[in-house]
C-alpha cells in the first residue's frame, strides 16, 4: 500500500490511524476506521472501494483535514504534522493547507449555478488571490470545454459539467486531489473518459489522486491502485485489494 521509498517527498504519510464514531441511540450505528500504513508520493493514484456505510466518505474527510483522527501514530501532509495541528486547535492552519493544496471532485460536480464554466473553474484560484485566467485555458482545451467557457452549468450536459468539476479541482495545482464517486452519474464511456482525464491531469501537475468508487472494474481499467475498506471484526481497515 505504499509507494517506493525513494524519490520525491511524500504527500500523505499515515501510520496507525484510527477514527471512531460512537453509536447513538436511535441513530446510525457507530463504526471504527483504521489505516495501518499509507504512504503516497507525487503522481500516485489510488482507488478506494467498500460497501455502503463502510466509512469511505469519512476517510475522504480525514484526508481533506476536515475530521481529526482519534489516534494516529503519524499523520503528515506535505511534511506537516496534522495530529499536532488538531491537538493545538490550529484550525486556520488546517484551513490554509486545505485551500492551497487540496482539490475535490464531487459526485454531482458541485458547480455554482450562477457562475459560468470559466468562473467555476477559476473559483479556487481567486479564493487564493490569483486572478490570472491564462493558466486555466489549457485545462479548458484539454477537457474539450474551450467553446463552453461562458455558459452556465444548466446550459451544458452532465458529462460536460463533470469535466468542469475536474478542471476546477486541479486549477490551483493542488498536491492532493480527492474524488468522491466522480463518475457515478455518467455512462461507461463518459465515465472512463472523465477518469482518464482526471488521472492524466493529476499526473501532469504531480498530484496524488484518491478516488472513492463502487466501480472496481472502472478503477482497474484506468490503472488506479485498488485499495478497499475491509471489515475486520467490526472495524473497517484500509487494505490493498487482492
Amino acid at each position: 500500500m505504499t509507494s517506493e521509498e525513494s524519490g520525491n517527498a511524500s504527500v500523505l504519510d499515515i501510520r496507525e490511524l484510527r477514527f471512531c464514531r460512537a453509536q447513538k441511540t436511535g441513530s446510525a450505528q457507530g463504526f471504527q476506521l483504521e489505516i495501518e500504513r499509507l504512504l503516497l508520493k507525487p503522481g500516485d493514484s489510488v482507488g478506494i472501494t467498500g460497501p455502503s456505510g463502510s466509512g469511505k466518505s469519512t476517510l475522504l474527510d480525514l484526508f481533506a483535514l476536515l475530521r481529526a483522527p482519534d489516534v494516529a501514530g503519524g499523520f503528515r501532509f506535505l511534511g506537516t504534522d496534522i495530529v499536532a495541528l488538531w491537538k493545538a486547535r490550529r484550525i486556520s492552519e488546517l484551513d490554509g493547507l486545505r485551500a492551497r493544496n487540496i482539490g475535490v471532485v464531487l459526485q454531482t460536480g458541485g458547480l455554482l449555478p450562477a457562475l459560468s464554466v470559466i468562473e467555476n473553474i477559476m473559483l479556487p484560484r481567486r479564493l487564493l488571490g490569483d486572478h490570472d485566467v491564462a493558466p486555466v485555458i489549457g485545462f479548458l482545451d484539454a477537457l474539450g470545454l474551450s467553446g463552453l467557457a461562458h455558459r452556465l452549468p444548466s446550459q451544458i450536459s452532465v458529462g460536460q459539467r463533470q469535466r468542469v468539476a475536474i478542471a476546477r479541482a486541479v486549477a490551483h495545482h493542488p498536491r492532493l486531489i480527492l474524488a468522491d464517486e466522480p463518475t457515478a452519474a455518467l455512462g461507461r464511456q463518459d465515465a472512463d473518459g472523465a477518469m482518464r482525464l482526471l488521472t492524466d491531469l493529476a499526473r501532469t501537475i504531480g498530484a496524488v489522486l484518491i478516488v472513492v468508487s463502487h466501480d472496481l472494474p472502472m478503477l482497474d481499467r484506468v490503472g488506479l491502485l485498488p485499495l478497499a475498506l475491509v471489515d475486520r471484526q467490526g472495524c473497517a481497515v484500509l487494505e490493498q485489494w487482492p
